[in-house]
């Protein structure tokens, strides 16, 4: 059996990378996969620790609906960067397949395989039932079929008449994703890592952070909480061309607000005229913790966001039409992260699952 402490507030501050596999207008999903494997590689090359793919289905602006395929992907062309799911949306899946795929994947690459679980479906309701079937309200399984995996990779099952081969006893982490309270209360149970989307729901960031710590169990797989919060960032040379390469970010989730999600379109001088006053206002509201700026204005807001929510990990989504500013975007971003006093990522993974 082993057990992993989880870093505090005063441990150095780790930064990762959640890709959405962006679609851009006019490319293709094979461009989309050409410019994640780069992507990936280059922030290995700057000490990056864990690089997570999202599950999302029928959406012409992602590209990322089978994300165990893309981690092998991604892993077979990197050496050291953690690769997962940020996350596999576990009611789609049946988690005896689940263990099996993930098992196939930590067998491949040792030691660099992370798995987020998340309860939403990554699509629209008629896509979900689409994919789930019978299993349509399986959302209300989502705490039993954790378990499920956990039995699944532990030892203790090898005695059972359903296994997960290979994925019995493998050290595979485990970590809960979330947008609302709800799954805060879940991991704290489970003494598990959790991962907020503040990328995209900001508004309970700070009431779930609150409730986890204050119900986190210390268990086999993790001693005490520890917390990764998503977040956008779009930065630049400057405040100005930050600001214009966001538009791209605004375009898309516009999309989203409208309920018509396009593929990732080029930055424009001004959305003037692309939106009506209360889309702005609920764009806004889901980019509330979105870092637009120079490496100056990423680190002294980035500083004010770690004081203010004490997490352990950042981990940024960076959706920009243009790959080279992406790519640059995250350098800067990595600068600006090592300079500040909880500097330096850690390597390596933070719960370990019990064996």
């Amino acid at each position: 059996m082993s057990s992993v402490s989880s870093s505090s507030s005063a441990s150095p501050l780790a930064f990762s990378v959640l890709d959405l596999a962006p679609i851009n207008a006019g490319s293709t999903p094979a461009d989309t996969f050409r410019r994640s494997l780069d992507l990936a590689r280059n922030v290995e090359r700057l000490g990056y620790t864990r690089y997570w793919l999202s599950e999302h289905h029928n959406m012409a602006s992602v590209a990322s609906s089978a994300p165990v395929v893309l981690i092998g992907h991604l892993a077979g062309g990197t050496t050291t960067l953690r690769i997962g799911s940020g996350g596999v949306m576990l009611p789609n899946h049946a988690p005896l397949v689940v263990a099996e795929q993930f098992g196939t994947l930590a067998t491949l690459y040792p030691g660099r395989i992370d798995l987020g679980l998340g309860r939403a479906p990554g699509s629209d309701q008629l896509t979900a039932q689409a994919i789930r079937g019978s299993r349509f309200g399986g959302a209300q399984d989502f705490p039993r079929d954790i378990q499920q995996l956990q039995t699944y990779f532990s030892t203790t099952n090898r005695t059972n008449a359903v296994r997960a081969i290979p994925g019995e006893g493998l050290d595979i982490p485990l970590y809960i994703l979330g947008s609302s309270t709800d799954s805060a209360y879940l991991a704290a149970a489970l003494g598990l890592p959790y991962a907020f989307a503040s990328h995209f729901a900001p508004g309970q960031l700070l009431a779930a952070l609150e409730i986890y710590r204050q119900h986190f169990r210390p268990s086999a797989h993790l001693a005490a909480p520890y917390v990764i919060a998503c977040v956008n960032v779009v930065a630049a040379d400057t405040d100005a061309e930050a600001r214009r390469l966001s538009t791209s970010l605004q375009q898309f989730m516009l999309g989203v607000i409208k309920g018509r999600p396009a593929p990732l379109q080029p930055p424009v001088e001004s959305m003037r005229g692309l939106w009506e006053p209360a889309q702005e206002y609920a764009v806004g509201q889901m980019l509330a913790y979105a870092f637009i700026g120079s490496q100056a204005t990423m680190q002294r807001e980035l500083q004010e966001f770690v004081e203010q929510t004490q997490v352990n990990e950042l981990m940024a989504v960076s959706n920009m039409f243009s790959h080279e500013a992406r790519v640059y975007s995250y350098q800067l971003l990595a600068q600006a992260l090592r300079a500040l006093p909880q500097a330096q990522p850690e390597a390596g993974v933070v719960g370990a699952e019990a064996r």
